[in-house]
């Protein structure tokens, strides 16, 4: 066999073989450029490239297929809005990361922050926060999905939340639950710029629930699977209010096993 004809032979480290993702995207190969890109993203929002993370694995995946002859480094696979991007959301206590490729989430993580306070002698203390509420969740998502449009589906989930939060499944007048169907059904018949945003129903939503817990997996896979069911194709929103809670809860979770 000539050397052309092993090299057409092999085939590049695409997305799919790299990160959990479907379609287009897990057809293509991992490029030179991609890596740079989201090592950019990266050292940008997290002042560093993080070891073993999503960057680390682009670039490996890219330095195998170039040494192959498969890609060459000058290589870009997805461009504009089609790029890459690194979000950090800042929760009481823990910060979440979400990194994207395409537009699809290939690693969301929370790292657990120290909190600062003020000492009795005016000297800043710091110490790890208690567990994450969710209604402290649910303010989260007015920061990470806030320009959002409220759907049936971001309805579904607020109301799921709001009765883990409260312990009681009557839906409260006036309240978030309520405020977010309404915003669904306007939104239904409603010009594009005049849509309700999730910003606008989510934001204060500690002071709007009238009680609230710690959230736990159990409340997560609630609402996830309350979102998920008013989706044409059972998908949650990446950044939405499932994602959120279920953040918290992870969250929760480490903190728990951190006391043992």
């Amino acid at each position: 066999m000539s050397q052309d004809q092993q090299q057409n032979n092999k085939h590049p480290i695409t997305y799919g073989d790299v990160f959990p993702v479907s379609g287009e995207l897990a057809t293509k190969p991992v490029a030179p450029k991609d890596a740079a890109m989201m090592q950019a993203a990266e050292t940008t929002v997290l002042g560093r490239t993080q070891k073993g993370g999503t960057a680390a694995a682009m670039q490996a995946a890219a330095t195998v297929n170039e040494r192959a002859g498969l890609v060459s480094r000058q290589d870009l696979t997805f461009t504009g809005d089609q790029g890459v991007t690194v979000t950090a959301t800042e929760l009481p206590g823990a910060r979440v990361v979400t990194e994207t490729v395409a537009g699809q989430v290939v690693r969301r993580y929370v790292d657990a922050t120290p909190v600062l306070q003020q000492g009795g002698d005016g000297v800043g203390v710091l110490h790890q926060q208690g567990a994450i509420t969710i209604g402290e969740a649910l303010e989260a998502t007015a920061r990470t999905a806030g320009d959002k449009t409220v759907e049936q589906s971001d309805a579904a989930a607020i109301q799921a939340a709001e009765v883990r939060a409260t312990g009681s499944n009557v839906l409260i007048p006036g309240g978030l639950a309520a405020q977010a169907q309404s915003a669904a059904t306007l939104n239904t018949s409603t010009r594009q710029e005049d849509k309700v945003k999730l910003c606008e129903i989510l934001t204060d939503a500690t002071v709007k629930l009238p009680a609230d817990k710690a959230a736990t997996r159990e409340d997560a896979e609630g609402v996830l699977s309350a979102e998920r069911r008013n989706t044409a194709d059972m998908t949650a929103h990446p950044a939405g209010v499932s994602a959120s809670i279920s953040a918290a809860a992870n969250l929760n979770e480490i903190e728990d096993v951190s006391w043992f």
